[in-house]
């Protein structure tokens, strides 16, 4: 009994030293499963390690989610992939396999306000972490530009660049949305010149590109952030109704419904 215990004294203490916390819960129970089962001494091992990798796995991919900021409200499995075109349907099924990134394509989201694309790109941004444990990080236009112009003030711009480059993909939510002065779109035009190629950027936008000139303010910027943006890019045209608007549609239809029959 006595060594028993020092076995297992001796065993934790080793496991603690190693980093090894779900071995070390689980080595006992799944022994005592082993012996009845008669299972080799190398599957016996090969399943505790595969506990240890799979519980590493999944506290990384809840790092990865918290450090993404993404709002997980907006996941794969509350958008309603049947309200889109069949043509963007493929290319998002594509998308979720994740070598664009590897590519260093972009993904550019364009349609009217309501019709799902932030959601869509938030949805990809988190199976693209659950699946494959990828680097990615959200941030809306008007936040990261305001980011930007602090770390330009601070002349700490190229240490914000490293610490953003470590990220497979940025996504930035609602380009164009708020207008910004010239100096502000410079900044994020910056960005995006020191991504290119280097590192995918998936952006939302209302406004078509004919109409980017309203965000860089300039022809010339307009022009060769377009350029950067689309040499290696996958688009995504949703156009289709407001997802908002049809829900409140249909719950106004459900509330009339049953006023009608209460009344009834």
């Amino acid at each position: 009994m006595n060594a028993a215990m020092n076995v297992k004294k001796e065993m934790t203490q080793l496991l603690k030293d190693l980093h090894l916390p779900t071995v070390r819960q689980c080595y006992e129970p799944v022994a005592r499963e082993a012996e009845r089962e008669s299972v080799s001494y190398e599957n016996y091992l090969l399943e505790v390690i595969r506990k240890e990798c799979e519980q590493r796995r999944q506290k990384k991919i809840e790092r990865l989610l918290r450090a993404s900021r993404l709002p997980l409200e907006k996941s794969l499995a509350a958008f309603d992939l049947k309200r889109l075109p069949q043509t963007v349907c493929h290319r998002v099924n594509s998308l979720l396999e994740g070598h664009f990134l590897d590519r260093k394509e972009n993904v550019l989201a364009f349609g009217n306000p309501g019709s799902g694309k932030s959601h869509l790109l938030c949805a990809i941004g988190q199976e693209l972490i659950s699946r494959y444990a990828r680097h990615v990080y959200f941030t809306s236009c008007n936040l990261l530009v305001q980011e930007l112009l602090i770390a330009k003030r601070d002349l700490k711009l190229s240490r914000l660049f490293k610490k953003l480059s470590k990220y497979e993909a940025i996504v930035i939510d609602d380009i164009g949305y708020v207008q910004q002065d010239r100096e502000e779109m410079e900044v994020l035009f910056t960005l995006l010149a020191e991504r290119y190629e280097r590192g995918s950027v998936m952006i939302t936008s209302n406004l078509a590109f004919s109409q980017w000139e309203k965000i860089f303010k300039d022809p010339m910027t307009t022009a060769a952030a377009i350029d950067r943006l689309v040499h290696h890019s996958v688009i995504l045209e949703l156009n289709i109704p407001s997802y908002r608007y049809e829900k409140a549609k249909r719950s106004a239809e459900v509330s009339k419904s049953t006023e009608k029959e209460n009344r009834v």
